[in-house]
């Protein structure tokens, strides 16, 4: 039975350093920033008055779909996206030798909250490629849960969990630690002075979006009202209700463009 874990351990760490999964995991930060790109307009199209798509990833798939060849489109963004999951899975098992104790399992529990990302971009794009993909309301899910058991709790602690996150990326994003994400060729000259800029301005704009969903899902549940609770979409539709919105939402519409930027760099420069 050793020898079986044994085996299984090694073939997934080749299967983690090998040429096709390094250049799927490229292929997958491009489709993924074109991802981020297209949200960036909904936002900015939402801060102008434009309330016709959702600014969120389902808007972005809703965006794609419309367009010429827009199945192929979709099933690009899924294959793309569903190979970061593989990328990340492995990451859970068998990545981040390189820390010891807490701090591997902090890593890895970050890599399982991404493959979920990813997974939920790339289950949108396929959903939309066959034809089956809808306008949803994430507040019919949240009140389905809120009617269990403890589900007023659950809600909160999703909620804060989300808030957390996003704390975590917009501090990653002021500390610059995402340029570790680069090769060491993506970090110097004047390229990696833009990509550093790009990246602060991205992590930190991402990190602001996590944690005002994040702040939805936990007033959702302090006041038992699923209405309350909601996606980036209903996040952005926060901002835009708060002084200065429009202004305060075509800057972080910007900040979400520049993330997709940074995905390209990423892609170019990938250092896993």
């Amino acid at each position: 039975m050793t020898d079986i874990g044994d085996r299984a351990q090694q073939v997934g760490q080749e299967v983690q350093h090998s040429t096709s999964l390094d250049r799927g995991i490229r292929f997958g930060m491009v489709v993924y920033g074109i991802v981020h790109l297209v949200v960036a307009w909904l936002a900015i199209q939402l801060a102008l008055g434009e309330h016709g798509q959702q600014a969120s990833q389902q808007g972005a798939m809703q965006t794609l779909a419309h367009q010429s060849f827009g199945p192929l489109l979709l099933w690009l963004v899924a294959i793309g996206m569903f190979v970061l999951v593989v990328w990340r899975v492995l990451e859970v098992f068998l990545g981040h030798q390189e820390y010891d104790g807490g701090r591997r399992w902090r890593r890895r529990a970050t890599s399982a909250f991404k493959a979920v990302i990813y997974g939920y971009v790339g289950y949108q794009a396929l959903a939309f490629a066959m034809g089956s993909g809808t306008s949803s309301n994430s507040t019919s899910y949240t009140k389905t849960l809120m009617n269990q058991p403890y589900g007023r709790w659950i809600v909160g602690g999703i909620g804060v969990a989300i808030a957390v996150y996003g704390v975590a990326y917009a501090r990653r994003g002021w500390t610059e630690q995402f340029m570790e994400n680069l090769d060491a060729r993506g970090t110097i000259g004047d390229t990696g002075t833009a990509y550093r800029w790009i990246g602060k301005v991205g992590y930190v704009a991402k990190g602001i979006a996590f944690l005002v969903v994040g702040g939805l899902f936990v007033a959702a549940g302090v006041t038992h009202d699923a209405q309350k609770s909601g996606g980036l979409d209903q996040a952005l539709h926060t901002v835009l209700q708060q002084p200065f919105g429009p202004f305060l939402l075509i800057l972080i519409a910007a900040g979400i463009a520049c993330y997709g930027l940074f995905c390209f760099a990423r892609a170019r420069h990938l250092s896993k």
